[in-house]
Protein backbone atom coordinates (compact mmCIF):
# COMPACT_ATOMS: atom_id res chain seq x y z
CA UNK A 1 0.00 0.00 0.00
CA UNK A 2 2.78 2.41 0.91
CA UNK A 3 4.50 1.54 -2.36
CA UNK A 4 1.36 2.43 -4.30
CA UNK A 5 1.03 5.70 -2.43
CA UNK A 6 4.63 6.57 -3.26
CA UNK A 7 3.97 5.94 -6.96
CA UNK A 8 0.82 8.10 -6.93
CA UNK A 9 2.65 10.90 -5.09
CA UNK A 10 5.51 10.74 -7.56
CA UNK A 11 3.14 10.86 -10.53
CA UNK A 12 1.26 13.82 -9.08
CA UNK A 13 4.52 15.69 -8.48
CA UNK A 14 5.49 15.21 -12.12
CA UNK A 15 2.13 16.54 -13.25
CA UNK A 16 2.23 19.69 -11.12
CA UNK A 17 3.37 22.98 -12.75
CA UNK A 18 6.54 24.67 -11.49
CA UNK A 19 4.58 27.34 -9.58
CA UNK A 20 2.63 24.70 -7.66
CA UNK A 21 5.80 22.73 -6.93
CA UNK A 22 7.38 25.88 -5.51
CA UNK A 23 4.65 26.56 -2.94
CA UNK A 24 6.52 24.85 -0.12
CA UNK A 25 9.87 26.38 -0.99
CA UNK A 26 11.44 28.71 1.58
CA UNK A 27 13.95 31.31 0.35
CA UNK A 28 16.07 33.70 2.40
CA UNK A 29 17.14 36.95 0.72
CA UNK A 30 19.92 39.25 1.93
CA UNK A 31 20.21 42.61 0.15
CA UNK A 32 23.37 44.72 0.47
CA UNK A 33 21.27 47.69 1.54
CA UNK A 34 17.66 48.84 1.27
CA UNK A 35 18.65 52.51 1.00
CA UNK A 36 19.50 52.41 -2.72
CA UNK A 37 17.05 53.33 -5.47
CA UNK A 38 18.12 50.69 -7.97
CA UNK A 39 18.38 47.89 -5.41
CA UNK A 40 14.92 48.83 -4.18
CA UNK A 41 13.60 47.98 -7.65
CA UNK A 42 15.50 44.66 -7.61
CA UNK A 43 14.15 43.87 -4.14
CA UNK A 44 10.56 44.72 -5.13
CA UNK A 45 10.88 42.46 -8.19
CA UNK A 46 12.19 39.63 -5.98
CA UNK A 47 9.27 39.99 -3.57
CA UNK A 48 6.70 40.08 -6.38
CA UNK A 49 8.20 37.04 -8.10
CA UNK A 50 8.29 35.12 -4.81
CA UNK A 51 4.60 35.84 -4.38
CA UNK A 52 3.88 34.84 -7.98
CA UNK A 53 5.83 31.58 -7.64
CA UNK A 54 4.26 30.75 -4.28
CA UNK A 55 7.65 30.99 -2.58
CA UNK A 56 7.78 31.80 1.12
CA UNK A 57 10.62 33.53 2.92
CA UNK A 58 12.03 36.82 4.11
CA UNK A 59 14.09 39.69 2.73
CA UNK A 60 16.74 41.17 5.03
CA UNK A 61 18.75 44.42 4.89
CA UNK A 62 22.50 43.89 5.43
CA UNK A 63 22.89 47.69 5.75
CA UNK A 64 26.23 47.64 3.93
CA UNK A 65 27.79 45.43 6.61
CA UNK A 66 29.68 42.29 5.49
CA UNK A 67 29.50 40.60 8.90
CA UNK A 68 25.78 41.32 9.21
CA UNK A 69 25.17 39.77 5.79
CA UNK A 70 27.10 36.64 6.77
CA UNK A 71 25.03 36.41 9.97
CA UNK A 72 21.83 36.67 7.93
CA UNK A 73 22.97 33.81 5.69
CA UNK A 74 23.81 31.71 8.76
CA UNK A 75 20.34 32.46 10.16
CA UNK A 76 18.69 31.42 6.90
CA UNK A 77 20.58 28.12 6.99
CA UNK A 78 19.58 27.61 10.62
CA UNK A 79 15.94 28.17 9.66
CA UNK A 80 16.20 25.41 7.05
CA UNK A 81 15.58 27.47 3.89
CA UNK A 82 15.66 25.70 0.53
CA UNK A 83 17.68 28.42 -1.22
CA UNK A 84 19.44 31.70 -0.46
CA UNK A 85 19.59 34.82 -2.64
CA UNK A 86 22.38 37.29 -1.88
CA UNK A 87 23.04 40.77 -3.22
CA UNK A 88 26.59 41.01 -1.80
CA UNK A 89 27.80 43.95 0.26
CA UNK A 90 31.39 43.30 -0.85
CA UNK A 91 31.95 41.16 -3.96
CA UNK A 92 35.48 40.39 -2.73
CA UNK A 93 34.26 39.06 0.62
CA UNK A 94 31.80 36.36 -0.45
CA UNK A 95 33.87 33.25 0.31
CA UNK A 96 32.57 32.80 3.90
CA UNK A 97 29.01 33.00 2.54
CA UNK A 98 29.80 30.46 -0.17
CA UNK A 99 31.47 28.15 2.36
CA UNK A 100 28.47 28.27 4.70
CA UNK A 101 26.01 27.50 1.88
CA UNK A 102 28.20 24.68 0.50
CA UNK A 103 28.57 22.99 3.88
CA UNK A 104 24.80 23.16 4.41
CA UNK A 105 24.15 22.01 0.81
CA UNK A 106 21.83 24.99 0.28
CA UNK A 107 21.57 26.53 -3.23
CA UNK A 108 23.09 30.04 -3.34
CA UNK A 109 22.14 32.64 -5.93
CA UNK A 110 23.98 35.95 -6.23
CA UNK A 111 22.01 38.77 -7.82
CA UNK A 112 23.05 42.10 -9.42
CA UNK A 113 26.61 42.10 -8.05
CA UNK A 114 28.89 39.40 -9.43
CA UNK A 115 31.06 37.72 -6.77
CA UNK A 116 34.83 37.79 -7.26
CA UNK A 117 35.06 34.04 -6.68
CA UNK A 118 34.43 30.90 -8.69
CA UNK A 119 30.88 29.60 -8.48
CA UNK A 120 30.76 25.92 -7.58
CA UNK A 121 28.11 23.33 -6.82
CA UNK A 122 24.60 24.69 -6.38
CA UNK A 123 25.51 28.31 -7.09
CA UNK A 124 24.59 30.83 -9.79
CA UNK A 125 24.86 34.51 -10.61
CA UNK A 126 21.97 36.49 -12.09
CA UNK A 127 23.01 39.88 -13.40
CA UNK A 128 24.66 41.83 -16.19
CA UNK A 129 28.08 42.39 -17.79
CA UNK A 130 29.31 45.50 -15.99
CA UNK A 131 32.21 46.19 -18.35
CA UNK A 132 29.77 46.41 -21.26
CA UNK A 133 27.82 49.08 -19.37
CA UNK A 134 30.96 51.20 -19.10
CA UNK A 135 31.73 50.76 -22.79
CA UNK A 136 28.21 51.68 -23.91
CA UNK A 137 28.18 54.70 -21.61
CA UNK A 138 31.55 56.06 -22.74
CA UNK A 139 30.87 55.48 -26.44
CA UNK A 140 27.78 57.68 -26.09
CA UNK A 141 29.79 60.36 -24.28
CA UNK A 142 32.65 60.20 -26.82
CA UNK A 143 30.17 60.71 -29.64
CA UNK A 144 28.62 63.71 -27.86
CA UNK A 145 32.12 65.11 -27.19
CA UNK A 146 33.05 64.79 -30.88
CA UNK A 147 35.97 62.63 -29.83
CA UNK A 148 37.84 65.19 -27.71
CA UNK A 149 37.84 66.69 -24.24
CA UNK A 150 38.39 65.90 -20.55
CA UNK A 151 36.45 63.20 -18.69
CA UNK A 152 35.94 62.66 -14.98
CA UNK A 153 34.75 59.31 -13.62
CA UNK A 154 32.47 59.02 -10.61
CA UNK A 155 33.29 55.66 -9.05
CA UNK A 156 30.83 53.59 -7.08
CA UNK A 157 31.63 51.54 -3.97
CA UNK A 158 35.26 50.45 -4.34
CA UNK A 159 34.43 47.04 -2.86
CA UNK A 160 31.96 46.39 -5.67
CA UNK A 161 32.68 44.39 -8.82
CA UNK A 162 30.47 46.66 -10.92
CA UNK A 163 32.58 49.70 -9.96
CA UNK A 164 35.75 48.05 -11.21
CA UNK A 165 34.22 46.60 -14.38
CA UNK A 166 32.22 49.67 -15.44
CA UNK A 167 35.30 51.85 -14.94
CA UNK A 168 37.37 49.35 -16.92
CA UNK A 169 34.86 49.64 -19.77
CA UNK A 170 34.99 53.45 -19.71
CA UNK A 171 38.80 53.42 -19.75
CA UNK A 172 38.88 50.92 -22.65
CA UNK A 173 36.80 53.26 -24.81
CA UNK A 174 38.80 56.37 -23.81
CA UNK A 175 41.97 54.52 -24.89
CA UNK A 176 40.62 54.50 -28.46
CA UNK A 177 40.36 58.32 -28.54
CA UNK A 178 43.74 60.14 -28.46
CA UNK A 179 42.06 63.49 -27.79
CA UNK A 180 40.00 62.35 -24.79
CA UNK A 181 41.72 62.35 -21.38
CA UNK A 182 40.59 61.14 -17.97
CA UNK A 183 41.53 63.90 -15.53
CA UNK A 184 39.64 62.84 -12.39
CA UNK A 185 38.52 59.57 -10.77
CA UNK A 186 36.91 59.54 -7.35
CA UNK A 187 34.44 57.41 -5.45
CA UNK A 188 31.03 58.69 -4.39
CA UNK A 189 29.97 55.20 -3.21
CA UNK A 190 26.99 55.03 -5.62
CA UNK A 191 25.25 57.72 -3.52
CA UNK A 192 23.67 60.94 -4.82
CA UNK A 193 24.68 63.12 -1.87
CA UNK A 194 28.29 61.90 -1.97
CA UNK A 195 28.44 62.76 -5.68
CA UNK A 196 27.26 66.30 -4.93
CA UNK A 197 30.24 66.72 -2.60
CA UNK A 198 32.78 65.17 -4.99
CA UNK A 199 31.72 67.18 -8.04
CA UNK A 200 31.43 70.38 -6.00
CA UNK A 201 35.06 69.89 -4.96
CA UNK A 202 36.09 69.35 -8.60
CA UNK A 203 34.38 72.59 -9.58
CA UNK A 204 35.93 74.51 -6.68
CA UNK A 205 39.36 73.21 -7.68
CA UNK A 206 38.78 74.61 -11.17
CA UNK A 207 39.10 71.27 -13.00
CA UNK A 208 38.35 71.65 -16.71
CA UNK A 209 35.79 68.85 -17.07
CA UNK A 210 33.83 68.40 -20.30
CA UNK A 211 32.10 65.12 -19.43
CA UNK A 212 31.36 62.91 -16.43
CA UNK A 213 31.02 59.13 -16.72
CA UNK A 214 29.16 57.98 -13.62
CA UNK A 215 29.12 54.35 -12.48
CA UNK A 216 25.40 54.73 -11.73
CA UNK A 217 22.45 57.09 -12.20
CA UNK A 218 22.26 58.25 -8.59
CA UNK A 219 25.76 59.73 -8.75
CA UNK A 220 25.03 61.21 -12.20
CA UNK A 221 22.05 63.06 -10.74
CA UNK A 222 24.18 64.19 -7.81
CA UNK A 223 26.66 65.59 -10.33
CA UNK A 224 23.86 67.55 -12.02
CA UNK A 225 22.81 68.98 -8.68
CA UNK A 226 26.38 70.06 -7.91
CA UNK A 227 26.80 71.69 -11.32
CA UNK A 228 23.55 73.64 -11.03
CA UNK A 229 23.40 76.34 -13.70
CA UNK A 230 26.59 74.97 -15.27
CA UNK A 231 25.05 71.53 -15.90
CA UNK A 232 24.51 72.39 -19.58
CA UNK A 233 28.28 72.79 -20.00
CA UNK A 234 29.16 69.25 -18.87
CA UNK A 235 28.01 66.07 -20.62
CA UNK A 236 26.84 63.41 -18.17
CA UNK A 237 26.01 59.72 -18.52
CA UNK A 238 24.95 57.16 -15.92
CA UNK A 239 24.09 53.49 -15.58
CA UNK A 240 20.87 51.75 -14.45
CA UNK A 241 18.04 53.42 -16.35
CA UNK A 242 16.18 54.53 -13.21
CA UNK A 243 12.99 56.60 -13.55
CA UNK A 244 14.85 59.72 -12.30
CA UNK A 245 17.54 59.27 -14.94
CA UNK A 246 14.97 58.82 -17.72
CA UNK A 247 13.42 62.12 -16.69
CA UNK A 248 16.84 63.78 -16.89
CA UNK A 249 17.37 62.38 -20.38
CA UNK A 250 13.91 63.59 -21.41
CA UNK A 251 14.80 67.08 -20.15
CA UNK A 252 18.15 67.04 -21.97
CA UNK A 253 20.15 67.07 -18.72
CA UNK A 254 21.84 63.70 -19.31
CA UNK A 255 23.33 62.39 -22.54
CA UNK A 256 22.67 58.74 -21.81
CA UNK A 257 22.23 55.99 -19.29
CA UNK A 258 22.54 52.24 -19.66
CA UNK A 259 19.46 50.20 -18.87
CA UNK A 260 20.12 47.56 -16.26
CA UNK A 261 17.04 45.39 -16.00
CA UNK A 262 16.33 45.43 -12.26
CA UNK A 263 13.04 43.62 -12.71
CA UNK A 264 14.67 40.98 -14.90
CA UNK A 265 17.43 40.44 -12.35
CA UNK A 266 15.01 40.12 -9.44
CA UNK A 267 12.68 37.76 -11.28
CA UNK A 268 15.61 35.74 -12.64
CA UNK A 269 17.10 35.31 -9.16
CA UNK A 270 13.87 33.85 -7.78
CA UNK A 271 13.31 31.62 -10.81
CA UNK A 272 16.87 30.31 -10.54
CA UNK A 273 16.44 29.71 -6.80
CA UNK A 274 13.26 27.70 -7.43
CA UNK A 275 14.95 25.56 -10.07
CA UNK A 276 17.96 24.83 -7.87
CA UNK A 277 15.73 24.09 -4.88
CA UNK A 278 13.84 21.60 -7.06
CA UNK A 279 17.09 19.93 -8.07
CA UNK A 280 17.12 21.26 -11.63
CA UNK A 281 20.20 22.26 -13.61
CA UNK A 282 20.82 25.98 -14.22
CA UNK A 283 23.47 28.08 -15.93
CA UNK A 284 26.21 29.36 -13.63
CA UNK A 285 25.77 32.84 -15.11
CA UNK A 286 22.29 34.04 -16.08
CA UNK A 287 22.98 37.14 -18.15
CA UNK A 288 20.43 39.97 -18.18
CA UNK A 289 21.54 42.21 -21.11
CA UNK A 290 22.34 45.93 -20.86
CA UNK A 291 20.86 48.42 -23.34
CA UNK A 292 21.91 52.01 -24.10
CA UNK A 293 19.27 54.68 -23.44
CA UNK A 294 19.40 58.09 -25.14
CA UNK A 295 16.89 60.83 -25.91
CA UNK A 296 15.99 58.94 -29.11
CA UNK A 297 14.73 55.80 -27.36
CA UNK A 298 14.11 56.63 -23.67
CA UNK A 299 10.33 56.30 -24.06
CA UNK A 300 10.74 52.57 -24.71
CA UNK A 301 12.04 52.19 -21.15
CA UNK A 302 9.61 54.52 -19.37
CA UNK A 303 7.46 51.71 -17.93
CA UNK A 304 10.39 49.53 -16.86
CA UNK A 305 12.48 49.59 -13.66
CA UNK A 306 9.56 51.17 -11.80
CA UNK A 307 9.44 50.74 -8.03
Amino acid sequence: MNFKKAIVTSLLACMLPAAAMAKDIQVGVSMALFDDNFLTIVRTAIQKEMQKEGVKGQVEDAKGDVSQQLQQVQNFIGQGVDAIIVNPVDTNAVKPIMDQASRANVPLIFVNRRPAAELTGKMAYVGSDSELAGRLQMEALAKAMNGKGNVAILLGDLANESTRERTKGVEAVVAKYPDIKIIQKQTAKFMRNDAVDVVSNWMTAGDDINAIASNNDEMAIGALQALGKNSNKVLIAGVDGTPDALQMIKNGKMVATVFQDAQGQGEGAVQTAVKLANGQEVQKVVDIPYQLITKENYQQFASRNLK
